[in-house]
């Protein structure tokens, strides 16, 4: 395989087995409650009536609309993905782009599921200190500004493969609502306003993003506006022509190559030609009989909810009281965010030992360790393997009338990306380069720790948390996602949790958050996530609680129900988005 040389890893997870054990059995007077037997998961849907309705969830109401457009002139939900992944990179840019990046789980109407990986991929120049000074130590925001801080883009190739593989409409049918919007403008709203005036400094040193995002006093534009993209709509217009060849080659490539190059970092030519989505098997698993699918590495998310999913399944949450109940999901959280910290990487460069982390013996070994009166420091828990001497993202969910469905989660990682725009193709960069692990142990923009298994090297794809995710029971599905770095997975988690226990779509995407990450050794909540009685009961087992300062996370949910065939799609109210049944 092309890149560097696998590394074989040792399963050494089973030392966290060992050690969990060792600390439940030393705590056996105050075991959990154990679950009952599950029963079979779900995974047919023979028994599920016609839809004969589609469903958008995005996290602005233009981009729904594109894809319902498109869906209107017979696309189905993989051409409507094109669509609505477009539309947000022109409505949305704070969030995603043609510069970033991202994972589209599909899953046809016959039930079958793949993943589409378009996650940046490291330029071949990287190296692995790159961002750290002679020192060894890490470089004040030489990961997350400017052109050196962006990976190759993936995205844009995704647009051609899904439809050349999957959807029935012409690329450029599918593009043509995303360049619609990018010439004609759209108006100025408070989340992009916010995330503007956030990184006003990096867009003030970048002329061409001045140009489109700031008024020439330097200043966000008032809401209402009407933004325009020129150049963004000659790019999409080049991908909708020549498919990836319009981005990956050609003008609009040599015009990348210049201004990243311009700006101090290093891409080239052949680093964009060079450029390929991969297909991947998602990860599955099941917990009390629905069948979760998920994003493989190099996300994380699909590992790590099927982690916490696994050592939840060995607890009866139902006969906890409230503040226990969320005691015990809060620790399977710590120690799923542990195996990712340590284990996780790019799987063509390194191998990540998958099968192990999602089994029932390995989930068991980490359970044993719960105690229900009391936290287990972050501490005690084996390290990070050091070797000798991002919040803004955007996710969609689409089910169409046949039954084919997709969860998406796209990202420029930060707000606006690196903050940089390539003069003359509208394309804001990306600082995925960020979500690898510049040193062991060292935290990135969302305090994950990470080992050598996610160290930077060329061509290498960085560990994500995007979770897209499917969940089905005997009674229906979930198509669900969210933004929120590494809250992601503890939101998608709560999300499944709640699902399974019957809550509603509009409920789910409402629901107050909580996260706990392994390091640092802290569990956030949102306002409203954690009653006063629950505090003082967390506080007196011992986690450290901290209450965030705004809301996090912008979920968006599609729901089809079997018997009735009854569909609902939500967005999460923290957002602007919208979501279409029609």
């Amino acid at each position: 395989m092309k890149g560097a040389p696998r590394r074989r890893r040792i399963p050494g997870a089973l030392i966290t087995g060992v050690l969990v054990l060792a600390w439940g059995a030393a705590q056996a007077d105050v075991a959990a409650v154990r679950a009952p037997a599950q029963p079979a998961p779900a995974t047919a849907r023979s028994a599920a009536r016609p839809i004969h309705k589609s469903a958008i969830a995005s996290a602005h109401p233009l981009a729904s609309a594109a894809g319902r457009e498109i869906l209107a002139q017979g696309g189905n939900a993989f051409d409507a993905a094109v669509a609505v992944s477009a539309a947000l990179a022109v409505v949305e840019p704070s969030s995603s782009g043609l510069g970033g990046g991202g994972f589209y789980l599909l899953r046809r109407a016959d039930g079958s599921a793949t993943l589409v990986d378009a996650r940046e991929k490291a330029p071949q120049a990287a190296t692995r200190d790159m961002y750290l000074d002679a020192a060894g130590q890490p470089i004040a925001d030489a990961s997350t500004d400017g052109p050196r801080a962006a990976g190759i883009p993936g995205e844009p190739a995704a647009f051609e493969y899904l439809a050349r593989k999957y959807g029935r409409l012409p690329l450029k049918t599918s593009l043509a609502p995303a360049i619609r919007l990018a010439r004609e403008g759209f108006p100025m709203y408070a989340r992009l306003q916010s995330g503007i005036r956030y990184k006003r400094g990096n867009l003030l040193h970048s002329p061409a993003a001045a140009k489109v995002f700031l008024t020439q006093g330097g200043e966000p534009p008032q809401i209402g506006a009407m933004i325009k993209q020129p150049d963004l709509a000659d790019t999409l217009q080049a991908l909708a022509e020549r498919g990836a060849a319009g981005f990956y080659a050609g003008r609009v490539a040599r015009d990348l190559v210049a201004g990243v190059r311009a700006g101090g970092g290093i891409w080239t030519l052949a680093d964009l030609a060079a450029y390929r989505v991969v297909e991947r098997k998602p990860v599955t698993g099941e917990y009390h009989g629905a069948r979760i699918v998920s994003a493989p590495p190099p996300s994380s998310g699909g590992v790590a909810l099927l982690d916490a999913l696994n050592i939840l399944s060995g607890f009866d949450l139902g006969n906890f009281d409230p503040a226990t109940r969320k005691h015990v999901i809060i620790e399977s959280m710590r120690r799923a965010f542990r195996d990712r910290a340590v284990y996780l990487g790019d799987p063509d460069f390194v191998s990540v030992p998958v099968a192990l982390i999602t089994s029932r013996a390995y989930a068991a070994g980490q359970g044993a360790s719960i105690r229900v009166d009391k936290a287990m420091p972050s501490d005690l828990l084996p390290g990070v393997d050091a070797p000798p001497g991002g919040m803004q993202t955007t996710h969609f969910s689409i089910l169409d009338s046949a039954g084919n469905a997709v969860a998406a989660t796209i990202s420029i990682n930060l707000w606006l990306g690196s903050g940089y725009m390539v003069d003359k193709t509208g394309v804001l960069l990306n600082d995925t380069m960020d979500d690898f692990s510049a040193k062991p142990d060292q935290p990135n923009a969302f305090g994950l720790v990470g080992g050598s298994a996610n160290a930077i090297a060329p061509q290498k794809r960085p560990l994500s948390s995007m979770t897209p995710t499917f969940v089905t029971t005997k009674d229906g599905m979930m198509i669900v996602g969210s933004p929120g770095g590494s809250f992601i997975i503890s939101m998608v988690l709560l999300a499944t949790l709640n699902y399974v226990d019957g809550m509603s779509a509009a409920d789910i995407v409402k629901y107050p958050h909580y996260h706990q990450q392994y390091l640092p050794d802290v569990v956030d909540y949102e306002s409203g996530a954690l009653t006063p009685e629950e505090i003082t009961v967390l506080q007196a087992k011992g986690q450290k609680l901290k209450e965030g300062r705004r809301a996090w996370g912008n979920m968006q949910v599609v729901t089809w129900d079997f018997a009735s065939g009854a569909v609902q799609a939500a967005s999460d109210p923290r957002g602007e988005g919208a979501g279409l049944v029609y």
